[in-house]
């Protein structure tokens, strides 16, 4: 076996990117403190064609180098937008007939491996604080909370490889 190059990978340009038919989700984040986790999540969702990205509270937005440094370019193709409050833009993304979908660890969670998506339906999941989660009124407000089962001594995982655990598992179920 040998290794691809960069230029055998067939990769879209900026412009294909932003005219592709893109995945049915949408990313919420709920004021991340890393702007590395920041940046992955950019990576993640351009690798799987996220509809677009929001940054809410105190998250921070492009450009600032070090969510360049993990996003590799990837904040110039996912659409984002900066909105302050969560719950407002929950709200909103509902009434739009969006359904909302906190990921988090929560009384009668649905676990991811028993998720089965509707090809038919846009959903946000909303990922929250690496250290308080999502907060305790927006998973209220969300239609429902899937969970990623895990089965070691630590019950948490960074907020940018549970936001790849989902987007993957999502995405890979969403193929029609």
């Amino acid at each position: 076996m040998r290794k691809l190059k960069n230029s055998e990978l067939d990769r879209l340009s900026v412009e294909d990117f932003k005219e592709v038919k893109k995945t049915p989700l949408i990313i919420v984040l709920d004021n991340i403190r890393s702007l590395n986790n920041i940046g992955s999540v950019f990576r993640t969702s351009d690798a799987f064609l996220v509809e677009k990205i929001y940054l809410c509270g105190i998250t921070a937005t492009p450009p600032h180098k070090d969510i360049h440094k993990t996003a590799l370019g990837s904040t110039d193709t996912v659409a984002w937008e900066y909105v302050e409050d969560t719950l407002t833009l929950v709200e909103k993304l509902k009434a739009e007939g969006v359904k909302v979908v906190s990921v988090e660890q929560a009384e009668n969670a649905t676990m991811l491996n028993d998720f089965i998506p509707n090809t038919q339906t846009t959903y946000a999941l909303v990922f929250g604080n690496e250290v308080k989660g999502v907060a305790q009124k927006v998973v209220s407000a969300s239609d429902m909370v899937v969970e990623i089962p895990q089965y070691g001594t630590k019950h948490s995982l960074n907020i940018s490889v549970s936001c790849g655990v989902v987007v993957w598992d999502l995405f890979s179920k969403l193929q029609y």
